[in-house]
């Protein structure tokens, strides 16, 4: 049998985690009479004797570059390699192909209630209206369809009208070992701490106008790092300028490595106020490392979190609400829950096997 894996939008963060996760288990699973055929953009990803890799670095040049490769060169990959099943990692199916398609769905935006306008955010007006409509399309076309989350599940379902048994869930792999966990010290218990990069609904100006608030309130000593330098968009160089123009203790770090990350989690708050994603990472690891959360209330927060004793929820688009959260911990009005329970990183379903099956 030959299949072939397609992730061209496949780069950094999240997406390149998956596809690496995928690969691992391809590489690792012992069925050597499956032809592997993986096509991506810019990873580069070992072959070995099952498994092929055809790298199309080009295709990150230009939206048009992408849209030739999606229309006319992916059918041609499936005709030449004789494929008989595809598993489509990036949102949308091939078009003009009659083998099998697997699609996975990890790009939330088209089916979330906030709506983004044309003017204010083009990239994510287009994400939202033109690619969503393709991914809807595409969730009818494929034969089956695997997302991160219930709630992605139930959303997918109501959006595209169709089967709920035509959609599986299978969550993320964390695949993290916890070494330490969050120790509720003085110093832990006023900094806080948010990992995102600067795209405008991850939420940065929540926090800025929550900040902006408790400047106003009292006088205690608190921090908030951000991994961000700073100068990413437009939008996020507007929330630095402010920054500096208030003299709020917000500090820009940039980007930390995974260890630096952990670590951060045990020695201070998350703050998570992102609005829109299908999973949200850190809330899970924060979570694994018995940290205190503060979290969006939305559906991928409380399908993460359920009942965890140290999250609080607050409305991501009410900056009162997280003011009034920051400052109760600031003040020890608010302390840490310690809890025996542990938080395991439980065995989840693997993508392999919802591929092969």
């Amino acid at each position: 049998m030959n299949i072939m894996v397609f992730d061209v939008p496949a780069e950094k963060g999240g997406a390149l985690s998956v596809l690496n996760d995928f690969y691992q288990e391809v590489a690792e699973y012992e069925d050597t009479n499956i032809n592997w055929i993986f096509v991506v953009s810019t990873p580069v990803l070992k072959e070995v004797e099952n498994i092929k890799v055809l790298r199309f670095p080009w295709i990150k040049k230009s939206w048009g570059h992408r849209f030739f490769f999606d229309q006319f060169i992916s059918p041609k990959l499936v005709k030449k390699y004789k494929v008989d099943k595809i598993f489509s990692l990036q949102n949308v199916t091939i078009p003009r192909v009659n083998s099998e398609q697997i699609l996975y769905v990890h790009q939330s935006l088209p089916f979330v209630n906030y709506s983004f306008s044309f003017k204010n955010n083009k990239l994510l007006w287009v994400y939202q209206n033109i690619i969503g409509k393709n991914i809807i399309i595409s969730i009818k076309k494929a034969k089956r369809v695997i997302v991160q989350t219930e709630w992605m599940k139930q959303a997918c379902v109501e959006k595209s009208k169709v089967s709920s048994l035509k959609v599986e869930v299978v969550p993320p792999r964390v695949n993290i070992e916890v070494n330490k966990h969050f120790e509720p010290l003085e110093n832990s218990l006023s900094t806080f701490f948010y990992p995102a990069n600067g795209a405008e609904y991850k939420n940065h100006r929540i926090i800025l106008n929550a900040c902006k608030e408790l400047k106003k309130l009292n006088g205690k000593k608190y921090k908030v790092i951000f991994t961000l330098n700073g100068d990413e968009n437009q939008h996020i160089s507007d929330i630095y300028r402010e920054v500096q123009e208030e003299q709020l203790p917000i500090f820009f770090e940039g980007s930390k490595t995974r260890e630096e990350v952990f670590e951060l989690y045990t020695k201070s708050i998350l703050i998570f106020p992102s609005y829109i994603e299908t999973f949200g990472l850190p809330l899970k690891e924060a979570k694994m490392h018995k940290g205190i959360i503060l979290a969006s209330d939305c559906p991928f927060s409380n399908e993460i979190l359920g009942n965890y004793e140290n999250a609080y929820y607050f409305d991501p688009f009410n900056s009162k609400e997280l003011t009034i959260l920051i400052d109760s911990f600031i003040k020890g009005s608010l302390t840490y829950v310690f809890s025996n329970e542990f938080d395991r990183n439980e065995k989840n379903k693997q993508l392999l096997d919802e591929i092969i099956c």
